[in-house]
């Protein structure tokens, strides 16, 4: 028990940092300055304003100086980081794939915070991520294993690559984005080849709701396809032997 309440509170520590990750890095401003502070007033935030999750509540989400509400997207993500790092741990306890939960658990959260705001998917932290999974994969498996897992991703990019050629050739305009092609050579590193067959499959699925309301209420039919790619990357993963249990069946 002691250990899920850490990981949660360690999780929602670096969903706060990612927030900042997410809403800085796309306007090319620095991590650094201005130091976190309240967007209406300029005020900046106390040591004490700045605990994740705890602050938000003690401040009854208001800024501490003009008052002003304070956007709910700080806690849902501190809270939602939070218990997606508390559930790696009780899945996977201390292991391989607790470490690589955590990665996509990381990568889901930036890329619905970047994806949904500004329709982008940051180059840094998939890079970040390829490196830390060839990295494990080849501490606890070897060279040749990590070897093989670059193999699926490149050949899963290839793949997303043929699949945005052909449908901007179909629809006159761009049908996958860069962000989106990249981030499918981490699928194929993390699922292998098979599964992440599975898990395109399944986010368009995740997909269709989303997009089919985007249509129905407002004119922009440009539906941001990351969040729901990583998604079902977490989710293929986290249930990965009910789906291998899919495939012995059938």
């Amino acid at each position: 028990m002691s250990y899920l309440i850490f990981f949660f509170l360690f999780g929602s520590i670096m969903g706060s940092f990612y927030y900042v990750v997410g809403t800085r890095l796309p306007k090319h401003e620095s991590l650094i300055k201005p130091r976190s502070h309240c967007t209406y007033c300029n005020h900046v935030l106390k040591w004490y304003e700045l605990i994740p999750i705890a602050s938000f509540l003690f401040l009854r989400g208001k800024c501490s100086s003009c008052k002003k509400k304070l956007s709910k997207e700080y806690l849902i993500y501190e809270l939602f980081t939070g218990l997606l790092f508390m559930i790696s741990y009780w899945k996977y306890g201390f292991s391989y794939e607790f470490l690589v939960s955590l990665i996509l658990a990381s990568l889901l959260v930036l890329i619905f915070i970047t994806d949904f705001k500004y329709m982008i998917i940051l180059d840094s932290p998939l890079i970040i991520s390829a490196i830390l999974l060839f990295t494990l994969r080849f501490y606890f498996f070897g060279i040749e294993n990590a070897l093989i897992n670059i193999l699926y991703g490149f050949l899963i990019f290839l793949l997303m690559l043929f699949i945005g050629y052909i449908g901007t050739a179909f629809f006159k305009r761009e049908a996958l984005g860069g962000g989106d092609i990249k981030f499918s050579f981490i699928l194929g590193m993390t699922l292998g080849f098979k599964f992440a067959l599975v898990s395109l499959a399944f986010s368009t699925f995740l997909a269709l709701p989303y997009a089919v309301g985007s249509l129905l209420l407002k004119k922009d039919n440009e539906v941001p396809f990351g969040p729901f790619l990583v998604s079902s990357a977490y989710i293929v993963y986290f249930f990965l032997e009910k789906f291998q249990l899919i495939f012995y069946l059938f």
